[in-house]
């Protein structure tokens, strides 16, 4: 036997222990039917913390994200919906929201609860949890959250009510995130820091058992408190089981073999054998493979640092040439077959309010000729050069770039850095011209606009490019006043387009969230935050 073959064969086999331990006890028929509803997914890494507190990375998010609740949650359209919080009122200065809390929300059983071994949420479940994102001993890293509250408080038993310091209409969505979940305080202060591993909370799935780096197991919340539209009980599956497998080529065939039911994204391993160059399932994994696509809240881009002394940099002429000079659309062809929108928009991703189609660069390479000769003309310099400064996992694109821009009188330069040095680099001024994206902190188009606020200037803020513009800086401070969604969403977008014509950036492409799921899976749907949700699926 292989080593390959060799590390399939104690897989599967771990597997068949799992299930028989999970339903140890049920006749033949019983075990085949529950086994079918367990889901099973990979991740690459092992997570580091069932702590909401600690939800940082995508790993830790997805598994907790079936652990826990917060007050509110996102639908898959981002709009923000009840979750304990079965309303909520903001009062008229836009400050102060008073959450009323449901009644039926239980905790996962623990025997420190006592004899019913469990108890109701209460809005002092929530000062709590709050106050450990506030604690400096904590350390969480998602304390900044709450950076704009000014105290929050129980009115009553199922009243929760926070104050800000200032308004900020975005703040029902910073409470979607999982740092916010609430967790109950007997129990966190029994386990200390190894709460972590003893998770206690109030979601869809309870925990069950964590072997480190091999496999995690939830099992379902018979009493959990949602329900779908018909009025039955969430969720329908019986149990989650995650495996740690690094590699993502041999993540892929496990899910073709069927042993897990679903991947997310798309590897260079693998990307050309299940999908065509124009993006299409190919023919041969359509009975038994389904593949979801949705823009994700993540937009790609080159940043131009402003303050730069050199003259090609400081030039909005060569930005804009940069900008016009090549085929986005064809770039997304050949080197992501297909996947991910073609960076023509604002800064702005598809997905968000805010997005407009028509602020962004076309491909004109004519324009972007006559832009560098209007450019030689006035500079008197004949031979421009800029040099751009990127990571490995993005030589490709930035070469693609490179060859497109000679045609049009440019010479770029590549310089290939490791990831962190790049970080380093770029927020301390460092380079001229780096790659770089953005991720969506929290689903509203403020949190990428703040990239080009003034008070903003990196190292203190995201601002890397130090974009400075009084009319851009004077419609953000409006912008984070403003109540009126409609009203709000139109100072974004001229925002955004005032960026764009600046040009301090060049937009490639918005990514995309891509799923592929096993065919009988089902409800399993997609957003634009690649928020895993499993209490609607159903495994057929």
């Amino acid at each position: 036997m292989t080593k390959q073959a060799s590390k399939y064969f104690w897989l599967l086999i771990g597997s068949l222990l799992f299930f028989s331990s999970i339903f140890l006890g049920c006749n033949s028929s019983d075990v085949d039917a529950k086994s079918k509803q367990v889901f099973r997914y990979n991740e690459h890494k092992n997570i580091g913390s069932l702590d909401p507190a600690f939800a940082k990375d995508n790993a830790d998010i997805s598994a907790i994200n079936q652990l826990f609740n917060g007050l509110v949650q996102m639908d898959s359209l981002m709009n923000v919906e009840p979750a304990i919080a079965s309303s909520w009122e903001i009062s008229d200065n836009a400050k102060v929201y008073t959450f009323n809390l449901r009644t039926d929300v239980y905790f996962h059983t623990h025997s420190l609860f006592g004899t019913d071994q469990s108890r109701t949420v209460t809005a002092h479940d929530f000062v709590y949890s709050f106050d450990r994102l506030k604690d400096p001993k904590l350390a969480s890293p998602g304390g900044w959250v709450l950076q704009n509250v000014e105290s929050y408080k129980a009115v009553n038993t199922h009243s929760f009510q926070i104050t800000l310091k200032s308004p900020f209409p975005a703040f029902l969505g910073l409470l979607t995130m999982k740092y916010c979940s609430v967790v109950p305080k007997e129990i966190v202060e029994h386990y200390g820091t190894d709460f972590r591993s003893n998770p206690i909370g109030t979601g869809p799935y309870k925990f069950k058992r964590w072997e480190e780096n091999i496999k995690l197991i939830f099992r379902k919340n018979k009493r959990y408190f949602e329900t779908n539209k018909s009025g039955k009980k969430l969720p329908y599956l019986e149990a989650v089981s995650i495996t740690f497998l690094a590699d993502k080529q041999s993540e892929f065939l496990q899910f073709v073999q069927g042993n897990i039911d679903y991947i997310t994204g798309l590897d260079a391993s693998y990307k050309d054998d299940i999908l065509s160059a124009d993006g299409d399932l190919k023919p041969s994994y359509a009975s038994t493979v389904k593949m979801l696509r949705a823009p994700y809240l993540n937009t790609e881009y080159f940043g131009f640092y402003m303050d730069s002394e050199i003259s090609e940099y400081q030039s909005e002429l060569i930005r804009q040439a940069v900008n016009y000079g090549f085929d986005r659309s064809k770039m997304m062809k050949y080197l992501r077959n297909g996947i991910g929108i073609p960076g023509v928009g604002g800064f702005i991703p598809k997905g968000l309010p805010g997005h407009n189609e028509d602020v962004g660069y076309d491909y004109h390479p004519e324009k972007a000729k006559q832009l560098i000769e209007t450019y030689r003309t006035e500079s008197g310099n004949s031979e421009p050069e800029i040099t751009l400064t990127t990571t490995a996992n993005y030589l490709s694109f930035s070469e693609f770039i490179q060859r497109e821009l000679q045609s049009i009188g440019l010479t770029i330069r590549i310089e290939v850095m490791p990831p962190s040095s790049l970080k380093s680099a770029k927020s301390n001024g460092k380079i001229d011209l780096f790659r770089a994206s953005w991720v969506a902190d929290y689903p509203d188009a403020q949190n990428y606009l703040s990239l080009f606020y003034s008070g903003n200037f990196a190292p203190d803020g995201p601002n890397y490019t130090h974009f400075k513009d009084a009319q851009f800086d004077s419609w953000y401070e409006q912008a984070m006043l403003e109540t009126n969604q409609e009203k709000r969403i139109n100072l974004y977008q001229k925002m955004d387009s005032l960026v764009i014509n600046k040009a301090p950036v060049v937009v490639l492409f918005y990514d995309e969230v891509i799923r592929f799921t096993s065919i009988g899976i089902n409800g399993l749907g997609i957003n634009p935050t690649n928020l895993l949700e499993l209490k609607n699926v159903q495994k057929n």
